[in-house]
């Protein structure tokens, strides 16, 4: 499981570690959201993203999905009309996340749950 420990490289990425490599792909604030977004929901149009994280700026989600789909993680398809209608999905190496990011979501109910017991009302 250790593994080894020398200077990898993976397309433009470098990494000592598998975890480092999985953080520089889905790693930050907003990647795992985006993922669990398109992850649940499907195939969806850039505005149905955006209205599904209320907090992300238009910019940071444009170029968030940019790197998922660099990646390989999202599939991007333009149809060619007018007005333009792109739609956002899941490629399979992105389905192989899910996973991952339901267990992030399944863990943070847990912390949730925990804070709720353990950290008096003041604290917060």
């Amino acid at each position: 499981m250790g593994g080894d420990c020398s200077l990898k490289f993976c397309g433009n990425k470098k990494y000592y570690c598998s975890v480092e490599l999985t953080l520089q792909v889905i790693g930050g604030k907003w990647k795992p959201i985006i993922i669990h977004r398109l992850g649940n929901d499907g195939t969806l149009r850039f505005s149905a993203v955006k209205r599904s994280i209320p907090n992300i700026t238009q910019k940071m989600l444009t170029q968030q999905l940019r790197e998922l789909e660099a990646d390989g993680i999202v599939h991007r398809e333009v149809y060619p009309q007018v007005p333009p209608k792109v739609e956002y999905s899941l490629t399979g190496l992105g389905q192989s996340i899910m996973p991952v990011i339901e267990n992030l979501c399944d863990w943070g109910r847990k912390y949730e749950d925990w804070h709720a017991e353990n950290v008096p009302a003041a604290a917060v």
